[in-house]
């Protein structure tokens, strides 16, 4: 996936112009358009992986309100023997019941698919792609209204959700305390009169520019969707890598003038700042600071890996970037879709033009289809009647399943 595939049918050139640090932008698309991203039993999968988990990486909200680390996890022993909270799966399942939504943070690149969006966004540099995943359910909202300090690029992967896009825009925020310490009365306050109310379907994106007012409510019985939040180099970092530089600097290394309280003191002083911010003046202009601050806006972005050991030793072909896992799920995407009996013949009728099924076909496509995805293996197990491999190749080829 590249920016293009991630915003189409808009352009590139047309988001740059219109939308970027501008304004919202809402990008309707399929079912199948983000299938692979995440599912369902990717997600199970994951908070399989217990060891991975804590109170930081997994939590959980009631309405608005963060549920207490102790209320989902027990104190446990990390695997490098540091104390942590842990979430326990019968603790989070009672506080899922209630409604309480599940938010899986910095899960960006656990998946291909996850891994693909951020790939797009930091390919065209946009900053680094960081991925939190929100689980909520119908008529339950996790957060208030707010705005983030970075750019939000939310991907619906399941179900719907209803954002509130309010006027206010906070400028340009950053995380530090003077941000976070605004209380909610204020947000409240400052996030203005309601701009548009934007309905969220699975395949759909929203992008809201750094500090833009927003809330959201899932309609639908569940709804899953990926907040990337896109972290741009600042113009704080200039100063970090002018910091980096002045250390070479005999002028940045002397002792400010003394002060005594004397108008001769303030003078030397004014003299002195006067000096060095004439010197760092001179410096943002040097070429060598300059290709040293492209080169850092042009690297703002994750290492994402692309490890092929079998492809290295030269043992197997090189594998394709951002490959697909082994043992590939299929998702339904084609709303609606089910089998119909035409006389004595069957057809699957759905996103195209209907498919001919065998009887035991048509009984193994009403199965699937009233799963969430299915494996080639557990569709050979629950019908061995049929070719598993040849249905779902023939389903995902007339849009009923696309592989995640």
């Amino acid at each position: 996936m590249d920016l293009a595939a991630l915003l189409a049918p808009v352009t590139p050139e047309q988001f740059f112009a219109e939308y970027y640090d501008k304004q919202p932008l809402h990008v309707k698309g399929g079912a199948a358009k983000f299938a692979s991203v995440l599912s369902w039993r990717q997600i199970n999968r994951l908070l399989d992986m217990t060891h991975m988990w804590s109170s930081h990486s997994l939590k959980m909200y009631e309405d608005g309100v963060a549920v207490p680390p102790e209320q989902y996890c027990v104190g446990a022993t990390s695997r490098d023997n540091a104390s942590v909270m842990q979430p326990v799966a019968s603790k989070v399942a009672e506080w899922m019941k209630k409604g309480a939504s599940l938010v899986l943070n910095d899960i960006d690149s656990l998946t291909p698919g996850l891994n693909s969006v951020s790939r797009a966004l930091e390919g065209a540099g946009l900053g680094k792609a960081q991925g939190n995943a929100y689980i909520s359910w119908q008529s339950h909202k996790a957060f208030p209204s707010h705005y983030d300090t970075h750019d939000v690029w939310a991907v619906q992967v399941e179900g719907e959700k209803t954002w509130n896009v309010w006027e206010g825009r906070a400028e340009w925020p950053i995380s530090h305390p003077i941000f976070r310490g605004e209380g909610q009365a204020h947000h409240d306050q400052a996030k203005g009169r309601l701009r548009e109310k934007v309905l969220l379907k699975a395949g759909d994106l929203l992008y809201l520019p750094r500090g833009w007012y927003h809330d959201a409510l899932a309609e639908a019985p569940s709804s899953v969707h990926i907040a990337y939040g896109v972290h741009a180099a600042l113009g704080m970092d200039v100063m970090n890598i002018l910091l980096e530089r002045v250390l070479y600097e005999p002028v940045f290394r002397q002792p400010l003038p003394r002060q005594d309280g004397t108008a001769a003191a303030k003078f030397a002083l004014t003299q002195r700042v006067g000096q060095l911010g004439a010197r760092l003046a001179e410096l943002v202009k040097d070429p060598g600071v300059i290709n040293v601050i492209e080169g850092y806006v042009h690297n703002h972005r994750f290492n994402r890996g692309d490890n092929d050991l079998l492809g290295w030793r030269g043992l197997a072909a090189p594998a394709a970037a951002g490959g697909a896992e082994e043992g590939a799920s299929f998702r339904p995407v084609a709303a609606g879709a089910k089998p119909v009996r035409r006389g004595a013949e069957w057809v699957l009728k759905g996103a195209g033009a209907p498919l001919p099924l065998t009887p035991p076909e048509a009984d193994a496509a009403g199965w699937l289809l009233g799963r969430p995805d299915v494996t080639e293996a557990e569709l050979r197990g629950a019908h061995p009647g049929v070719d598993a491999a040849d249905l779902l190749q023939r389903l995902a080829d007339g849009g009923i399943l696309v592989r995640t």
